[in-house]
């Protein structure tokens, strides 16, 4: 299935990572604003039931989202791990 950007589900998944990543590339020491993304940590095409879940994207600026082009599945572990920390953090300023 080929990805439609103007689908207003796709649209949400989007703007609802970017929210949750305060508009900031969440690459390690990088906090650019500049032409941001949301990247599929795991892909699109292998895991379709996936495609929508906040937790399955992470912002990377350009820059970032490119180098790692044809190498996603090498840093899914550690984008998981960011988003899995952030969680904790969260979890104890609620207390």
């Amino acid at each position: 299935m080929k990805r439609n950007f103007n689908d207003p589900v796709y649209k949400k998944w989007r703007k609802d990572v970017y929210k949750r990543d305060k508009f900031c590339c969440r690459w390690p020491n990088c906090k650019s604003r500049y032409k941001i993304n949301a990247h599929h940590i795991k892909t699109w095409s292998d895991f379709p039931h996936l495609r929508y879940e906040i937790n399955n994207g992470i912002t990377l600026c350009k820059q970032h989202h490119d180098m790692i082009r044809g190498m996603e599945d090498q840093y899914s572990t550690a984008f998981l791990k960011i988003l899995l920390q952030d969680s904790q953090k969260n979890k104890g300023k609620k207390k």
